[in-house]
């Protein structure tokens, strides 16, 4: 029997496609705000999966403009009641369900202190739409699954479109208008091979630089929700300062490289540890020593780390199951989570 969550994994193409359909007018929007509002910063005010795509998007944004972007803590608001000075700054507040009390807040907070607030929901109307200044909906529609899929896809997916109408960066916005080719190619392809050698693992690390740090953030917490098993997110080039002392023999070790310059760096460190007699696997051609898991190649080092989330979805939804799990339910969880 399919899972919803697998049922939602196969619905992403489609979802972004729609998204790109349908939100060109508030894209646009957005965008010019920004370039209006030209700002020296920019925040993130999210939880959960949608901080892994601020997160995603800090890299975006920074690398594409040069802007610092910085994460803000929703109980600054909700439960401090700092005043923050953003009159300079503009705001991209990510929230599924566009109702937790903390994000609603922060967001509601931003926009007083005079920054330009941008709000990514799969909800219209929403408290976060009331409490921004442009709502956009990524369209992602019902997601009924617990484990965010479609939605932190399509928040990101968003994010890169308001970007590439900011800057009028040609690349990227042709990269983004290819994003619905390219995941149908991604959610198809088979992580079958890091099945077969977990085994009985109980605990593993996700590598990741740039971009693909917050893929691999994303899949850590997947891992948490879906599976039970512990899993941790780490800059490739951070995990030797310290964590790659719990890498024993056959310790997994997953490494997210995308076709960007970071991806040397993070296929070097893979194939050291493999080396060392971790279970070492990573997203690259270019390895020596780890097992190389399939990849798409999109042709643009953003959108590039992107793709790399669909094929894991459909691992780790198989992996829950193989461990007698239900995704769809994962444990003391619930689909939305209201936070102060």
């Amino acid at each position: 029997m399919q899972t919803n969550m697998r049922r939602e994994i196969d619905e992403i193409p489609e979802a972004a496609a729609r998204l790109l359909d349908q939100s060109g007018a508030a894209i646009k929007q957005a965008g010019a705000a920004l370039r209006e509002k030209d700002p020296a910063f920019l925040v993130t005010i999210a939880r959960g999966s949608s901080d892994h795509a601020a997160l995603f998007l800090k890299y975006a944004i920074e690398l594409s403009t040069g802007r610092p972007v910085a994460s803000l803590g929703p109980s600054l608001a909700s439960i401090y009641g700092a005043k923050m000075q953003l009159s300079g700054a503009a705001s991209i507040a990510i929230s599924q369900s566009g109702k937790s009390p903390d994000i609603v807040a922060m967001t509601e907070a931003a926009t007083k202190a005079g920054a330009v607030t941008i709000a990514l929901t799969n909800t219209l109307p929403s408290p976060i739409s009331q409490a921004s200044t442009h709502p956009l909906d990524i369209l992602a529609g019902p997601e009924i699954a617990v484990a965010a899929t479609k939605s932190y896809v399509n928040s990101i997916v968003a994010g890169l479109a308001i970007l590439g109408e900011w800057t009028a960066n040609e690349a990227l916005q042709r990269a983004v208008a290819d994003l619905p080719a390219q995941f149908a190619q991604a959610v198809k392809l088979d992580w079958q091979a890091l099945a077969n050698e977990l085994g009985d693992a109980e605990s593993l690390f996700v590598l990741g630089r740039g971009p693909a740090l917050a893929i691999a953030s994303e899949a850590a917490l997947k891992f948490k929700e879906t599976s039970g098993m512990h899993a941790e997110a780490y800059s490739a080039a951070e995990v030797l300062h310290g964590p790659v002392a719990l890498v024993e023999k056959r310790f997994p070790v997953i490494g997210l490289a995308a076709r960007d310059a970071a991806e040397g760096s993070v296929t070097g460190i893979l194939d050291g540890l493999s080396g060392k007699g971790a279970l070492a696997f990573v997203t690259s051609s270019n390895a020596k020593a780890a097992m190389v898991l399939p990849f798409v190649e999109t042709g643009h080092p953003i959108t590039d780390a992107l793709t790399l989330i669909l094929p894991f979805y459909g691992f780790v939804e198989s992996w829950s199951r193989s461990r007698g799990l239900n995704p769809d339910a994962p444990v003391a969880l619930k689909k939305v989570t209201e936070t102060r």
